[in-house]
């Protein structure tokens, strides 16, 4: 898969996963592990990037006794979402178009 889709797929997945409640890594890597593998390295990569682009805060809060970062969506990074399933529809419709002409070969 081309490294860019995947890269915002991804970045649309994590930004999925916390957008109904504030979310931590281990957390986030649990919930998306029925569709998608993601390393604990490859999820705060992607957190520091949307925190670069303001689609998620971030803030620390103690649990048993350790801090622990708790990130937040913001509205570019709901905003996100909503662009993300406005330009899937086009993807899906190129895909369809693909696979249509693979038929007639």
């Amino acid at each position: 898969m081309d490294i860019q889709l995947k890269r915002g797929l991804l970045d649309v997945c994590v930004l999925t996963a916390i957008k109904n409640d504030d979310s931590y890594g281990y957390k986030i890597i649990k919930d998306l592990k029925p569709y998608v593998e993601l390393s604990e390295s490859t999820l705060y990569t992607i957190l520091k990037r949307l925190e670069a682009a303001k689609m998620l805060t971030v803030r620390s809060a103690e649990h048993d006794g350790r801090l622990r970062k708790y990130y937040h969506i913001t509205q570019a990074g709901v905003g996100r979402i909503e662009d993300f399933k406005n330009e899937w529809k086009e993807v899906v419709s190129i895909y369809h178009f693909v696979i249509k002409e693979e038929r007639h070969e």
